[in-house]
């Protein structure tokens, strides 16, 4: 990021309320100085694990090159995480300081549990009051004041962690996911290149929010990496506001989520917005369905590229920019060779058989390991290949086509949820014996959560209890885990040995979606 011109702009923020920022790279830089310079004064070393939550906003940036800078591990945290989600972080990985946004220390301070490693939290207050900080926040504007604008890097090694980062399991809690600094290059290389097609000096437009895996392939690392102009738009998702900011701002980049896609194709008069500044258009998170893709390329002659990657890699398959867009197809591997599709024993498969999506093991781009389990990553190896748990076939062109997910991971407008935290919280509730979480097939979000559950004796299953099951998950963890269904039943399908068949229950629910 030195190397690009100090007076190009970096970022353009706007609010929902029409507040505006930017910031250049040399602004940015120096303000990345300021902190990286105050976080090492207060204590922070090179290997301390860091759990940022903040929103849409220039300083995310800032903070985020600042812990790079000093070498700390950042795990970025959603602004919806509950006091539950973050306590297993702060445990599982040990960190020594949080950095939180001032709407969002509630949700730490609520944290029960003692956490003796936790001995910073630092508070970014959008008018830089210190007048009102909680009690034992530090505030991080007094951590940059009078910290000088240059600040030498602490020298790492491409294989030292620079991201960890938590995603969820199909049986526990959520697993730490360790991306080094090597990583972040090959991420560079493969997603902003040969994807995102950004070049220096384009008007960089993606949607994710920090706190997501999402938001640091592109528009941290993409943007800034390849020296763009970041738009970042602070706001709630409206498909009118989001067509009409493409036109004001000259986007010329725009990634937006498959649910954002879907959303804006249903508007009456797309065709009355400008998008005529798009040059390269790209959906993630989950398929984007052939109808929108063809929608954008009726009304606007656009197409849409999709993408599938993971969080413990980078993008793997796509729809490329030099490549002729394949409807329905997930587009060529990004590293080809290194993505195949296997069979059971790890071999490649032929083209039109159905297989498991797996990433060659010297891909430069897949994780490290998971924290403190260097024996799970293992157990997802097949033969030379890690495998993703998504299936897959590819044709004779090197085209790959979605079969599906042969786990019980939910994918829900790109959120990847997993079956036993949503089970775990409904089980914390007086009326619940038993229950199962599955993907229940959805128009708009592609999928959603739906609760199978078993009452206590006694207890009877209405509408009021379901709207009341729906709020008690809400308020144990992130919001977006919520099951949207609840069915009640008298029983779950199990093996013999008592394991609840999800597989089942999920096979059901697309069964009847047909």
């Amino acid at each position: 990021m030195e190397n690009h011109p100090p007076d190009h702009l970096a970022l353009k923020w706007l609010s929902e309320q029409g507040e505006y920022e930017e910031i250049t790279y040399g602004e940015l830089l120096k303000k990345a100085n300021r902190l990286a310079g105050g976080l090492k004064k207060l204590g922070l070393t090179k290997g301390d694990r860091v759990l940022v939550m903040v929103p849409r906003q220039i300083i995310a940036y800032v903070i985020y090159l600042a812990c790079l800078k000093i070498g700390a591990a950042i795990i970025p945290s959603s602004e919806m995480l509950r006091a539950k989600d973050l306590s297993y972080r702060f445990q599982h990985s040990g960190a020594r300081a949080v950095i939180a946004w001032s709407t969002l220390t509630q949700e730490v301070d609520n944290i029960e549990e003692e956490h003796p490693n936790l001995q910073y939290r630092i508070v970014v207050s959008p008018d830089d009051s210190s007048q009102s900080l909680p009690s034992g926040w530090l505030n991080l504007s007094n951590l940059m004041e009078g910290e000088p604008d240059e600040f030498a890097a602490v020298p790492t090694h491409r294989d030292d962690i620079a991201i960890l980062a938590y995603t969820s399991g199909t049986t526990g809690n959520p697993k730490g996911v360790i991306h080094s600094h090597g990583w972040a290059y090959a991420h560079l290389k493969i997603a902003s290149t040969l994807w995102l097609g950004i070049e220096p000096g384009d008007i960089v437009w993606v949607t994710a929010a920090p706190g997501w895996q999402k938001w640091i392939w592109s528009p941290f690392l993409s943007v800034l990496g390849k020296g763009a102009t970041g738009f970042v738009y602070h706001g709630s998702f409206q498909p009118n506001q989001y067509l009409k900011l493409i036109k004001e701002y000259g986007i010329e980049v725009l990634c937006c989520t498959p649910t954002e896609f879907r959303i804006m194709a249903k508007i009456d008069h797309l065709g009355d917005y400008d998008l005529s500044s798009l040059r390269s258009v790209v959906s993630a998170g989950e398929p984007l369905n052939q109808e929108v893709i063809e929608v954008f390329q009726r009304v606007h002659n656009l197409t849409i590229r999709d993408g599938y990657g993971q969080t413990e890699s980078t993008l793997l398959i796509g729809n490329l920019m030099d490549s002729p867009v394949r409807l329905g197809s997930m587009g060529k591997a990004t590293s080809p060779g290194l993505i195949e599709i296997v069979d059971d024993s790890g071999s490649p498969l032929p083209a039109g058989e159905v297989g498991d999506i797996a990433v060659h093991l010297d891909m430069p781009a897949l994780f490290k390991g998971y924290y403190k389990d260097p024996e799970r990553k293992k157990s997802n190896q097949r033969g030379e290949y890690f495998v993703t748990g998504d299936r897959a076939r590819v044709d004779e062109d090197g085209y790959f086509w979605y079969e599906g997910r042969n786990d019980d991971i939910i994918i829900s407008s790109g959120y990847t949820i997993g079956p036993f935290e949503v089970e775990e919280a409904l089980m914390k509730h007086a009326a619940v014996k038993e229950c199962a979480a599955v993907a229940s097939p959805d128009e708009i979000r592609g999928a959603v959560v739906k609760a199978f559950v078993v009452l206590v004796e006694g207890v009877i299953g209405t509408p009021e209890l379901v709207k009341e099951l729906q709020s008690h998950v809400k308020a144990l963890t992130a919001p977006y885990k919520y099951p949207r269904k609840i069915e009640f039943i008298d029983s779950l399908p199990k093996t013999n040995s008592g394991k609840i068949r999800r597989i089942e229950l999920r096979e059901k629910e697309y069964s009847a979606g047909k």
